[in-house]
């Protein structure tokens, strides 16, 4: 059993219990994807190699200065540490503004200063809001409301799961305790409540829930901007792209580029869920049912489900004053989020996560041990500010431009709606090579968004597409994002099983998402 796993409690014959969330340890998978020893070499190795390409051969670009090409060197060693995991990310960018240091490649004013991003800041408080949501018992109680409503047939009892995992999306920016601290002890339950084990007894039901959470998850975390931590990551980094000078250009499907010449793009809660409402839904709706029609499981009815429902809500009683509290806040926060960023602008979000947390403080809900002991926010607040400070000073050497240019001449030929899907494509399916959402982010999405920019496509849409499309390229393996190895390992579904429906699935939600979605997009202005 996985370390941060809840057990689920085996039928007793009528007695059943549905076991509460646990979010202990769920912030992280931090499980090496190598060997330490070879993680380090490999990723020293290529920071040595390249400061040794100035350093010592003396060759590098007229317009970069050495402390430009070390932080190269720094950061293309950390985006490979952030993909092996010799130690955990916070860790590994803690090492990494130290380095910077070292070498004097960077100020100390210079290397701290991303901790004063509001962005970085907005994720941890949003951490903090889904630790009262889920310590309450207000998300276990909104899936078994749920589950009373949906939950007699198969099919319906997925559907009532994967809609509590969107809700909870909505304000819960970590996918490991959305799924693993809430929605896997209740499927896990209720697998086995029907005979369905990991072994010859999966395909039963348990098989088929596993794999149709994981699918729908990763909808639900490109559907909204707290979907996962590193959603406001690409965020910031879109508005560093767009920012930096580019040519005019003729844009996609013969609309012309100078409309969509130099604002700098910025994507916050409002807007964000704006763009993926539409496709996002459909695609919650296909996902399941292609699932269950691709992994079809051999019990169709769970007429239990609801009833069992039932009698847990009963045990849990009318809803406590902390669950009314956070069910509130919970409310107001998403309502906020969603007209703050369109009508004060983006850093207001900010404003308001940190005010709901110090309201949760000034009731009672939110204790200060909890902000303390919440692991998997500070880690993300370690790796999400010093990330997003050597982007940033990374942009202004200029090398990330050049490199973008570079790649667009050699694509120039090529038609640009072609360009557009190969790029797309390529970025997509480069995933297979990631075992998290963040390292994606973090090595190719500014450089794949500047190549479509500086080729002609419109900025708007270049920056955007790219990040939701991040989220579902997780779909196609079984380690592609936080919570992939937690259903994993619990042992339902094969490593073929995975990895054939993620890849069936990428094609039908790449069909969604670039077929509705450029229609709506347009609709919306993007391009």
């Amino acid at each position: 059993m996985m370390h941060g796993e809840t057990p689920a409690s085996k039928p007793t014959g009528g007695g059943e219990t549905l076991p509460a969330a646990d979010t202990t340890h769920l912030s992280a998978l931090e499980k090496p994807l190598v060997a330490p020893w070879l993680g380090w070499l490999l990723a020293v190795g290529l920071g040595v190699s390249v400061w040794a390409v100035d350093g010592v051969f003396g060759w590098r670009p007229t317009n970069v200065s050495p402390a430009g090409w070390r932080l190269l060197a720094i950061f293309l060693a950390t985006i490979l540490a952030f993909i092996l995991r010799p130690l955990p990310d916070g860790a590994i960018v803690l090492l990494a503004i130290v380095t910077t240091l070292v070498t004097a490649t960077l100020s100390v004013e210079q290397a701290l200063a991303g901790y004063a991003e509001p962005t970085v800041w907005l994720v941890l408080a949003a951490y903090m809001i889904a630790r009262a949501v889920i310590k309450t018992g207000l998300a276990r109680r909104i899936a078994l409301y749920f589950i009373r409503a949906l939950g007699a047939r198969t099919l319906g009892l997925a559907y009532a799961l994967v809609a509590t995992d969107t809700l909870l999306a909505g304000v819960i920016p970590s996918n490991a305790a959305r799924v693993g601290g809430v929605i896997l002890p209740i499927a896990r339950a209720l697998a086995e409540h029907y005979r369905s084990y990991p072994g010859p007894s999966a395909a039963l039901l348990g098989t088929f829930l596993m794999l149709a959470i994981y699918q729908s998850d990763i909808v639900a975390c490109a559907m909204f901007y707290t979907g996962q931590a590193s959603n406001p990551l690409a965020a910031l980094e879109a508005a560093r792209v767009t920012a930096s000078p580019a040519p005019q250009h003729v844009a996609l499907l013969g609309s012309t580029g100078s409309a969509h010449v130099h604002r700098p793009v910025v994507l916050h809660y409002g807007n964000w869920l704006l763009y993926t409402c539409l496709p996002a839904l459909v695609s919650l709706v296909v996902v399941p049912a292609l699932t269950y029609r691709w992994c079809p499981p051999r019990v169709r009815h769970t007429p239990d489900a609801p009833q069992l429902a039932r009698d847990l809500l009963q045990t849990m009683g009318p809803m406590s004053l902390k669950e009314s509290i956070v069910l509130i806040i919970f409310g107001t926060t998403c309502l906020s989020w969603m007209l703050g960023g369109f009508l004060l602008g983006p850093k207001s979000i900010t404003i308001v996560a940190l005010m709901s947390v110090a309201l949760l403080m000034l009731t009672g809900v939110l204790e200060w041990r909890d902000v303390v002991e919440e692991r998997g926010a500070w880690n993300v607040f370690l790796w999400y500010g010093g990330l997003v400070q050597l982007g940033n000073l990374l942009r202004e050497t200029s090398i990330p431009q050049a490199v973008a240019r570079g790649l667009a001449d050699y694509f120039g030929p090529l038609p640009l709606v072609l360009l557009f899907l190969l790029i797309v494509l390529v970025y997509f399916y480069a995933h297979y090579m990631f075992a998290s959402i963040t390292s994606h982010i973090v090595a190719l999405y500014g450089a794949f968004a500047g190549i479509l920019i500086v080729a002609g496509i419109p900025a708007p849409l270049a920056v955007a597409c790219l990040a939701f499309l991040t989220n579902l390229s997780a779909g196609l393996t079984h380690y592609g994002t936080t919570h992939g190895p937690i259903l994993f390992s619990v042992g339902y579904a094969s490593t073929g099983e995975w990895w054939r429906l993620g890849l069936r699935l990428s094609f039908v939600n790449l069909g969604i998402w670039l077929a509705m979605g450029l229609v709506w997009w347009k609709l919306l202005g993007l391009w």
